[in-house]
């Protein structure tokens, strides 16, 4: 063999084996477990995401990345809204967080939040596959958290142990759980409620001994959350927002996997993001109104707002959302509203 061709079969030997060194270098500096955060505690398709998006990770790492799902916000003592900051700093590895409890730390997730922004789930869908939700994970990214895939929490409802909510007159002097944001404490304000923001692991106590009226919640949290055996006997859907859910990665965590293990992660949490998605929008069409009957068998009055109604939680909220609006982003939420205008329906 002449001398050149040699070479190069040593160089490309070396090359591989190197390659095949730091992979496994690499690989022996996993951690045995993976910690992975929530919010919720109890059975609901946030909680059934989180662990589709386990089970597929261990099974197809074959171990390698072995994921532990912590609910109820423990790692961070039931205090939601300080997630975001945990799974910067490496406390929590990984998460399935909302966007709401993340909006303190990065303010333009507030959008979301805007009051009666997002009409139905085309609208959502049109942010989050867009430029809006592009320019979203680009700033969760920069802050030091890796954004893989939009779960989704549901549109929010309100429930009340004292009367049915038609109009922002029923709301005067409401007590109403909410999470510690300003622009929810700004909603409500406006609406004639007094807001009571406190974590989710407070909320069911207080709904027990009636320090709190009522709360705002998707359904499938309501339900699971068997909030109708704590006094909550008064629904009314009105869809004033939906707060999409993050499913991320801490970017240190992230950068110590191998190429392969990193894709593995990537493609089970859209995965079992769109399984959430499907299972968030469960029971509540007309063609399905399951998880509407399921609750109204627990002796729930459900109010649907008549469209005449709801405009009137339009009108009486439009100054939070223009306040808002500024605080957001102005080319950013302009560029949300055109994109719910040309949604496909």
């Amino acid at each position: 063999m002449k001398l050149s061709a040699l070479i190069k079969v040593c160089s490309l030997f070396f090359a591989a084996t190197t390659g095949l060194f730091a992979t496994s270098v690499q690989a022996n500096n996993y951690k045995p477990e993976y910690k992975l955060s929530i919010v919720v505690s109890a059975k609901s398709p946030w909680e059934q995401g989180a662990q589709t998006w386990s089970d597929l990770v261990r099974e197809r790492t074959e171990g390698r990345i072995n994921i532990k799902i912590h609910k109820g916000a423990s790692l961070v003592q039931g205090e939601q809204t300080r997630e975001f900051t945990a799974i910067r700093q490496g406390v929590i590895d990984m998460a399935v967080g909302s966007t709401i409890n993340w909006s303190s730390q990065v303010r333009q997730l507030n959008i979301f939040s805007l009051p009666f922004l997002m009409p139905d789930d085309a609208a959502l869908d049109a942010l989050v596959q867009g430029e809006v939700g592009k320019q979203l994970f680009a700033l969760i990214d920069k802050a030091g958290v890796v954004p893989l895939a939009w779960g989704e929490n549901g549109f929010r409802q309100i429930s009340n142990a004292r009367q049915a909510i038609q109009s922002p007159e029923d709301m005067q002097g409401l007590k109403l759980r909410v999470v510690g944001s300003p622009l929810y404490m700004d909603i409500f304000t406006a609406l004639g409620a007094s807001p009571m923001p406190m974590s989710w692991a407070q909320t069911q106590p207080a709904l027990a001994s009636g320090e709190v009226d009522g709360q705002e919640n998707p359904l499938s949290i309501y339900l699971g959350s068997k909030l109708y055996d704590v006094g909550q006997k008064y629904l009314t859907l009105w869809n004033y927002v939906n707060d999409p859910l993050v499913f991320a990665v801490n970017k240190n965590v992230w950068n110590s996997w191998t190429e392969q293990d990193r894709e593995i992660v990537r493609q089970g949490a859209q995965e079992a993001a769109r399984q959430e998605v499907a299972l968030a929008r469960k029971g509540m069409t007309p063609d399905d109104d399951s998880l509407l009957k399921e609750i109204a068998a627990h002796g729930v009055e459900i109010t649907r707002l008549t469209s005449e109604q709801h405009q009137a939680f339009v009108r009486a909220t439009r100054p939070v959302f223009d306040k808002w609006k500024e605080r957001i982003g102005t080319e950013l939420v302009e560029q949300a509203l055109r994109d719910i205008e040309n949604r496909q329906q």
